[in-house]
């Protein structure tokens, strides 16, 4: 296996082993589940808006496992270690960007199933969903893990993190609901968004860490 591979597997183990992924799927379904209570019963209006809903919910659920994601490795100086070995901070980066991604996303994809039953969407509205999740969700991984970088050692590192990413997810957020009527425009702008944080950033989650060993 790469030395890239291998980074990307231990990412992946260390997602399941700590049990981090439970916990952003369990709120996810949460909101799907509890959002009907607040809005009512009426079938017509959950499936109008339910891609919304589910869109916002995963949003808000990519922001729980972010404190995991950088903070402890550059406390136990695994970041160093890797550093020693010649591990450039983007690549690093990257891997966890890849880990966090193949950790998260594909179990979303499986409660989004649940989610758009509970909300009463159409097979089609469902498909949108899942396609649009497929392509945006790496742009949350990426930003999730840059977002670990530039608040891992701060002080109440979970409440600064929301407010860093949620901003930059708002376009995410936007085009990726906006895709769900049969609008080609807003699934390409999403691809493009999503595609445009994957390549940025490892860059900007690298130098944040490389600042943080200093």
């Amino acid at each position: 296996m790469s030395g890239f591979g291998a980074l990307v597997g231990r990412e992946l183990r260390r997602a399941w082993a700590a049990g981090g992924l439970t916990l952003p799927i369990a709120f996810f379904l949460l909101v799907a589940i509890l959002f009907p209570f607040a809005i009512g019963p009426e079938a017509a209006l959950l499936a109008r808006i339910g891609g919304g809903v589910i869109w916002a919910a995963a949003v808000l659920a990519a922001l729980l496992p972010v404190e995991r994601l950088v903070a402890p490795d550059l406390e136990s100086g695994v970041l160093d270690q890797l550093a020693v070995r010649g591990f450039g901070d983007s690549t690093v980066a990257a891997a966890k960007i890849a880990g966090h991604w193949l950790g998260f996303a594909p179990t979303l994809l499986v409660a989004v199933t649940v989610a758009s039953g509970l909300l009463g969407l159409s097979l089609e509205a469902m498909l949108a969903v899942l396609l649009s999740l497929l392509i945006g969700t790496p742009g949350l991984a990426a930003l999730g893990v840059a977002t670990a970088a530039l608040t891992a050692g701060l002080r109440g590192a979970g409440a600064v993190a929301g407010l860093v990413m949620l901003p930059f997810a708002v376009p995410l957020l936007i085009f990726g609901a906006g895709s769900m009527g049969d609008d080609v425009a807003a699934l390409k702008l999403l691809g493009a968004v999503s595609l445009l944080l994957v390549a940025g950033c490892p860059f900007v989650a690298g130098a944040a860490m490389r600042m943080g060993r200093n």
